[in-house]
């Protein structure tokens, strides 16, 4: 199993610049470089505060230049928000500034904040379907030249400008439903999921799912899968307990964001309140995120982990965005490089 780090610049004050921030997480992907991960894995998200990432493609780019072994990869682009010539387009010229590293991760988007701004009116079966038909368009367009009428696009005779250096560049689908499952294999795709704070009861439901698309689909060579998760290593009892309440105070701004139901002032989202922060309980209290995320000293970091790859899993995510700070991320990743990734060498 091989590991790779899952990064966005991220802030809840807005008097830390964005230039820090994007020196921060260049910071943390270099680490993630030098200590032989596979992948860094970057996000699109528009107008909050909370995931600040408009365009992956352009820290990728940037992060080709100072990087020269890691892949770089967009986790995710939301599918709704692109034409099929556009996104070709844009991540061949990735793939060409990176040198062959660019992993393609597309997902139909999660958050309804970014729907109404972006596409008024979408909700995710719209934006699932709309993934449906962007994403063999997009892989036919790659190939040559390529006409298209479809439900949500139509052009004529195009092609991609430039063409990616790979000849396969490799596409992620993100995926929970069995459907998802399905179509990615059927299309010749990695995937990738994420059981959020559920736990490795849906970590293996996840896997059972992709498996079951791989036997749908035996003329299909066996794609990869990643898992994605939060994962912190501490070096005390007391520290997994702090990072356990700064998970599950992200976990229940994340689940407000889900909701979309409260103001934004400037992108940020206000903290929740102890009767806000209790509606989003039992799932996201402390210790139900202790149970459910890889917390912990590195024995039981490393015990997790050794069962997600007993399960099959081609490659674990380190999901680093939290709230905490910067120095903490830090602190973690060296804990992991120095007294985990050694038992996976």
């Amino acid at each position: 199993m091989k590991f790779s780090l899952f990064v966005h610049m991220e802030r809840a004050d807005l008097a830390k610049s964005h230039r820090e921030l994007f020196e921060e997480l260049e910071e943390l992907v270099l680490i993630s470089e030098a200590a032989g991960f596979e992948t860094a894995w970057i996000g699109e998200h528009h107008g909050m505060e909370f995931t600040i990432a408009p365009n992956p493609f352009v820290q990728l780019a940037y992060l080709g230049a100072k990087t020269t072994r890691i892949r770089l990869g967009t986790g995710n682009v939301v599918a709704p928000f692109w034409h099929p010539i556009k996104l070709a387009g844009e991540a061949a010229l990735t793939d060409v500034a990176t040198n062959g590293r660019l992993d393609l991760g597309i997902a139909r988007g999660a958050y309804s904040f970014e729907y109404e701004r972006l596409v008024p009116g979408l909700d995710a079966w719209g934006a699932g379907q709309r993934m449906r038909e962007l994403v063999p368009a997009v892989k036919r367009l790659w190939a040559g030249d390529y006409a298209h009428q479809g439900e949500f696009w139509s052009f004529p005779e195009t092609t991609s400008s430039p063409k990616p250096v790979q000849a396969e560049l490799p596409v992620w689908i993100a995926a929970r439903d069995p459907n998802s499952h399905d179509f990615a294999v059927a299309n010749g795709c990695n995937v990738q999921v994420t059981p959020l704070a559920s736990g490795d009861g849906e970590v293996a439901s996840l896997m059972e799912r992709f498996e079951a698309a791989v036997a749908n689909h035996p003329e299909v060579k066996r794609p990869k899968i990643m898992l994605l998760q939060h994962t912190f290593v501490s070096d005390s009892p007391t520290e997994t307990e702090e990072l356990s309440q700064a998970l599950s105070d992200f976990y229940g701004l994340f689940g407000a964001w889900f909701q979309n139901k409260r103001p934004i002032r400037q992108g940020i989202m206000a903290p929740l309140d102890a009767e806000e922060r209790a509606a989003m309980l039992p799932a996201y209290r402390p210790e139900a995120v202790a149970k459910n995320l890889v917390i912990g000293e590195p024995d039981a970091v490393i015990a997790r982990l050794k069962g997600y790859e007993a399960l099959g899993f081609d490659q674990f995510s380190i999901w680093i965005d939290s709230g905490l700070p910067h120095a903490r991320k830090k602190k973690s990743l060296d804990l992991f490089i120095r007294h985990v990734l050694p038992a996976f060498l």
